[in-house]
């Protein structure tokens, strides 16, 4: 018996990769996602070349292959990554809130801080997705995943009921992304002060 729990012990080890190989694995798709979203913000999906990527990363074409199949495949991994840190960030503005309207506001905050300061993930989550890209649905899905949060958010707020919420939300994601067009680092107004503006300009008559 002992043996038997030693020979599986063994087996399980030796099938597992060493921790320092996960570790670099891990780090060398980190830098492949970063270099990715940076070259998809600057010549757009189909310009961006797998090969530019991989002389970028400094490794060769195959190599990155072994990690992304396709460049569809890498064009969604970076969307995922780009929609969990914007998912992370208005999980951690939530947190301990109760109230309703401070709940939208610290959300609205959290979201268009990442979009004007996020760099280049931001940009390319925001971007239309390709027609014709292989995993085009999925990307929506999850857009529509992440935009369910501020769905619920509006759902929780004391509104008349003369007022249409699908609608609100539309207009409020819509003022919201489309400031990623306009705004200026170097301009006299804030990300946060921006989504408060907005969030006031609605409550007001509401």
């Amino acid at each position: 018996m002992a043996a038997a729990t030693k020979t599986a012990a063994r087996k399980t080890s030796a099938a597992a990769p060493a921790p320092r190989a996960v570790n670099k694995h891990g780090a060398r798709r980190r830098q492949i996602l970063e270099v990715a979203a940076a070259r998809f913000r600057s010549h757009g999906y189909g310009a961006a070349s797998m090969r530019d990527i991989a002389g970028e990363v400094g490794i060769l074409a195959g190599s990155l292959y072994h990690h992304f199949p396709s460049k569809d495949d890498l064009f969604t991994a970076v969307h995922e990554e780009g929609i969990r840190r914007i998912d992370e960030a208005v999980d951690t503005a939530l947190d301990g809130r109760t109230d309703p309207w401070a709940r939208l506001e610290a959300a609205m905050v959290a979201h268009l801080d990442y979009l004007l300061e996020g760099g280049d993930f931001a940009v390319v989550v925001l971007r239309a997705v390709p027609a014709d890209l292989g995993s085009r649905q999925r990307l929506v899905a999850l857009r529509d995943a992440y935009e369910a949060r501020f769905r619920e958010l509006i759902e929780d707020l004391p509104l008349p009921a003369t007022v249409g919420r699908d609608s609100l939300r539309l207009m409020l994601l819509g003022a919201l992304n489309w400031s990623q067009t306009w705004y200026r680092r170097d301009g006299d107004t804030t990300p946060e002060g921006i989504a408060r503006d907005f969030l006031a300009l609605l409550r007001a008559p509401l």
